[in-house]
């Protein structure tokens, strides 16, 4: 297994990508390459250990979006990423610099619908997308459910800006709804805390706030679509939802509790991910 470092100094643009975004590459150069995108809050670390049990037969790819985990924080800039799009460049970006296609993309999250555009916009770079707890639209618009109201993610991004780590505190048990593992609560606490504010609350407010229904029907990869039982953030009927917009999906429903089921049930997922390849 290989892991390789991006370069450091007075680099190719190419080489300049991988730095910013932090770009970790396991596995071998010349199989089908799995790319593992993380959803708000969160980084790479996030998929490190399923990723890891692909990297004997295929080539893994890891990073973090510009203003998470290892990334280079000088980037961020707002304009660019006041809209899932600019979210959807650093992927297009990423795969560009590799020199990747016809990828699997494992995306947790707000990360699926940001594959989605990406998909739209350059679907040769894709083959499938897995999306783990997906939402085109977090904020109810009747007669859609998304699952919040606008007060509900105003008072979300309040808390975040009045205290963060109190925030980070208070919603890691909820959106993990695991009592039973209290070191992933303690993992995705730790995450949410470790975000730059600045980032945390503008990043928070373009994914609760980012509404992608219109475009499902324009998605050219086929999707499976994983669903949690118990998920808060993007509650059951959603997959549901989304399967019906997606010209070529399918549902896949796992009796779990919890956003991050790839932390409380990596064994569950990673068959999700294997019967998709």
């Amino acid at each position: 297994m290989n892991d390789t470092a991006t370069a450091t100094g007075g680099a190719s643009a190419s080489e300049g990508i991988l730095r910013r975004n932090a770009v970790t590459v396991l596995g071998a150069e010349h199989t089908d390459t799995i790319v593992f995108a993380h959803g708000y809050g969160t980084d790479q670390s996030i998929w490190r250990r399923i990723g890891e049990t692909f990297a004997a037969d295929h080539r893994v790819v890891l990073f973090d979006y510009v203003g998470s985990g290892a990334s280079d924080l000088s980037a961020y800039d707002e304009r660019r990423y006041d809209s899932l799009e600019g979210y959807a460049d650093d992927l297009i970006e990423v795969l560009d610099a590799l020199g990747v296609r016809h990828v699997t993309l494992v995306a947790h999250s707000i990360s699926g619908m940001i594959g989605a555009l990406a998909s739209i916009r350059r679907p040769e770079l894709f083959r499938e997308i897995v999306m783990v707890c997906p939402s085109p639209r977090y904020v109810d618009d009747d007669p859609y459910i998304g699952g919040f109201s606008r007060e509900d993610v105003l008072g979300l991004l309040g808390a975040i800006e009045a205290n963060q780590p109190s925030w980070a505190s208070s919603l890691a048990p909820a959106v993990t709804a695991r009592d039973d593992r209290p070191e992933v609560v303690e993992r995705v606490r730790t995450l949410f805390t470790a975000t730059p504010q600045r980032v945390a609350v503008h990043f928070a407010r373009v994914v609760f706030f980012s509404d992608v229904r219109r475009r499902l029907a324009e998605i050219p990869v086929h999707c499976t679509i994983v669903q949690s039982e118990g998920d808060i953030i993007c509650p059951p009927h959603i997959g549901a939802y989304l399967h019906d917009n997606i010209p070529s999906s399918d549902l896949v429903r796992l009796a779990s509790a919890g956003h991050f089921v790839h932390l409380t049930e990596p064994e569950l997922v990673s068959d999700v991910i294997r019967n998709a390849l």
